[in-house]
């Protein structure tokens, strides 16, 4: 039974006042390398069918995986009792309705090891030159592909195909005492050059022959692309409007209210989400499997656009379903799973803004972030894999790893620099969410509040 075929007959069988249908196809091939050497390879398959099903205001969410044709009516019943027994839903609201997908009967897109042609033979070159100037490479390669079919009641029938990849390399010096990481996010690994990250890491590597010991202090930093990436995602997640407008959050107004459109930042930063966003593109509309503050699954199908969440330094938009706009008296503006953070035109590269910096840290890249306070969104976490001294413009040596303790909402009013934005992968977030373009940011007195002894 194709995708197409499951939605329909999962509508025709909902006896609901409403339903809605979704079924993700997907197909993931990987490759994982160890010590200069592919160790692993493989292909996995996978199938969801989600049934939403309406009835008065009680709704009735069923997900499963590998449904077998036979299991079909079993699902969409369960899906019906539940919204019976259902109380009320708050944010329930006529389901989207009309639009269509002119491909929506296209069978699933897939992916294939074939996927790494290209990649794989520049890896094995890589390996190589790794293993002549003795240091090890270490990492993996993924690449899936999801076909999402949504159908409703109401007559939605939309489709979307989205590939996702992505690289992570770490090298490590013969006794292990050095390491060094990059990673990227693609579409298709035809734009990856792996002798490029190879030279970084090697680059990377050398720096850090020198080691010098600091203490916790505050320090002038240079954050790069996928550290930029990690911090501003968590504020994305946290940018909820409901939870601001119960005055539970860093953007919630004092005495009532959200903070949209005070002014955040002196920079001209922006940061934004956008599906047609070239390299990054994204869903169109909304998919809710379940319902959530953010998230409702009355707007499946809704048409997503481009948002702004920060326009020149202030707090444009916050993450809204129909129902909490509502309460908000601001625009519906769901999530989009993608995200962008520019400053003005013309800026610095990383390299360049080492070139200019008369004392200060650069890291790599963070990991193990946590929320500390939801109030300030104070987050902590460490440095890994990397944090060099730089002085008079340039890297002098490595220093120890620190935890920090820093929020990315004041972080955007104390940059004094904001680089070029480029295409990055989060460090710690990649597992969830991958398509991102920001830039390098200087920060005069990053928080490294303790020093770490992880290595």
């Amino acid at each position: 039974m194709t995708p197409q075929e499951t939605v329909e007959r999962a509508l025709a069988l909902s006896k609901a006042d409403d339903c809605v249908v979704i079924v993700d196809e997907g197909s993931t091939a990987n490759l994982r390398f160890a010590g200069n050497t592919l160790t692993t390879n493989g292909v996995a398959r996978s199938s969801r069918l989600t049934v939403i099903s309406v009835t008065g205001r009680g709704v009735g969410v069923v997900s499963r995986s590998a449904v077998r044709p036979d299991q079909l009516a079993d699902v969409v019943t369960a899906a019906d009792l539940a919204s019976h027994q259902a109380p009320p839903a708050e944010d329930a609201r006529p389901l989207v309705a009309g639009a269509q997908s002119p491909d929506w009967d296209r069978p699933a897109g897939s992916t294939s090891i074939g996927v790494f042609g290209e990649f794989a033979p520049a890896l094995g070159e890589a390996f190589a030159v790794a293993e002549t100037a003795k240091r090890k490479l270490y990492g993996f390669a993924e690449h899936t592909l999801t076909s999402t079919f949504l159908g409703s009641s109401t007559g939605l029938r939309l489709r979307h195909d989205q590939p996702t990849g992505r690289l992570e390399l770490n090298a490590k010096s013969p006794d292990m005492s050095r390491s060094a990481w990059t990673g990227l996010a693609t579409r298709d690994f035809a734009d990856v050059d792996v002798a490029s990250l190879d030279a970084t890491l090697a680059r990377r590597l050398d720096w850090a022959k020198r080691r010098v010991e600091l203490p916790a202090d505050r320090y002038e930093t240079l954050i790069p692309p996928s550290a930029v990436a990690d911090l501003m995602i968590y504020l994305y997640w946290s940018a909820g409007a409901r939870d601001a407008l119960d005055g539970r959050t860093v953007f919630s107004k004092p005495g009532g209210g959200t903070r949209v459109g005070e002014s955040l930042s002196s920079s001209p930063v922006r940061l934004y989400s956008d599906p047609a966003a070239r390299g990054i593109e994204c869903t169109p509309f909304v998919v809710a499997h379940a319902g959530s503050r953010e998230r409702s699954v009355f707007d499946n199908g809704l048409p997503l656009s481009a948002t702004d969440w920060v326009h020149d330094g202030s707090l444009s938009a916050l993450l809204q379903t129909r129902y909490s706009s509502e309460l908000t008296g601001l625009a519906t503006t769901p999530p989009i799973d993608n995200l962008i953070m520019s400053g003005s035109e013309g800026g610095r590269s990383l390299d360049e803004m080492v070139a200019s910096t008369e004392r200060g840290l650069l890291l790599t890249c963070l990991w193990y972030i946590r929320e500390v306070d939801p109030q300030s969104l104070l987050l902590t976490g460490l440095t890994r894999d990397g944090v060099y001294l730089v002085e008079n413009g340039e890297v002098v040596g490595e220093v120890n790893n620190f935890r920090f303790n820093e929020s990315p909402v004041d972080l955007l009013g104390r940059l004094t620099e904001i680089g070029r934005a480029e295409h990055t992968l989060p460090r710690e977030w990649n597992d969830y969410f991958t398509r991102t373009i920001m830039p390098a940011v200087r920060v005069p007195d990053f928080n490294m509040s303790t020093v770490s002894q992880a290595n």
